[in-house]
C-alpha cells in the first residue's frame, strides 16, 4: 500500500492532480479540500494516500490530512459508496462538519452534497454514526473544532478508543496545529 507521496507538483486539473517523485508521475485523485491546500505547481507537496486497487485499475487518492484520508476509508466501507462518492463527500464536507452532520443526524446537510440523495444520506448517517469517534466536535470556534476533530481522527485511526481519545483531546492547549496536537496527545496517551 502506498501510504504516502512527497514529491514535486506538476498538474492541478480537478480532481486530478500530478505528483512528481524523482521523474516518477503519480496521478492523484483529490477532494476539493485538499485540492484547495495544495500549493503552486512546481512546489514541494506531501500527501496522505490510499491505494485502490480493482481488477480495471490502481487509483490512487490523496489528502491534506490524515483524518481525512481514515474518513474516507470509512465512507468507502459503506455499500454503495464507492471511491467517487467518498470524494464528493470530501469536497462538500470537512470532517468536523460531517462529524457534526451524523452526530445531529441531519441528512439535509448531506443531500446538498452533488451525488447525494436523500437514501444515500440516510445510509451514511445509519452507517457512520457507529463508526465515527464520539464526543469529538464540541463547542467553540470552527478553526479550534476542526483542528481538534483531525487530532480526535488521527488518534483513533491508531488504535485509540473513544474515551482515550476524547480525554487526550480535552487536555490539549487551544490553538495547537494538528501535527503538534497529535504529538503532544501521543505523550499523553504513552504516560497514562
Amino acid at each position: 500500500m502506498i501510504g504516502r507521496i512527497a514529491g514535486r507538483l506538476l498538474v492541478k486539473q480537478p480532481p486530478q492532480i500530478i505528483v512528481d517523485v524523482n521523474g516518477v508521475g503519480y496521478e492523484i485523485d483529490v477532494p476539493m479540500s485538499t485540492l484547495y491546500q495544495l500549493p503552486a505547481t512546481g512546489e514541494p507537496v506531501t500527501l496522505f494516500t490510499h491505494l485502490a486497487v480493482r481488477e480495471d485499475a490502481h487509483q490512487l487518492f490523496g489528502f491534506a490530512t490524515e483524518a481525512e484520508r481514515a474518513l474516507f476509508r470509512q465512507l468507502i466501507k459503506i455499500s454503495g459508496i464507492g471511491a467517487r462518492t467518498a470524494l464528493s463527500v470530501l469536497s462538500g464536507m470537512s470532517v468536523a462538519e460531517l462529524h457534526e452532520a451524523v452526530r445531529a443526524k441531519d441528512g439535509g446537510r448531506l443531500t446538498k452534497i452533488p451525488g447525494i440523495g436523500k437514501k444515500t444520506a440516510e445510509r451514511l448517517l445509519l452507517e457512520l454514526r457507529d463508526r465515527l469517534p464520539k464526543g469529538v466536535v464540541q463547542a467553540g470556534t470552527a478553526a479550534a473544532s476542526t483542528e481538534g476533530s483531525d487530532i480526535a481522527n488521527a488518534l483513533s485511526a491508531l488504535g485509540y478508543n473513544d474515551k482515550e481519545v476524547t480525554w487526550v483531546v480535552g487536555q490539549l492547549p487551544a490553538g495547537l496545529t494538528v501535527t503538534d496536537g497529535i504529538r503532544q496527545a501521543l505523550k499523553l496517551l504513552s504516560k497514562s
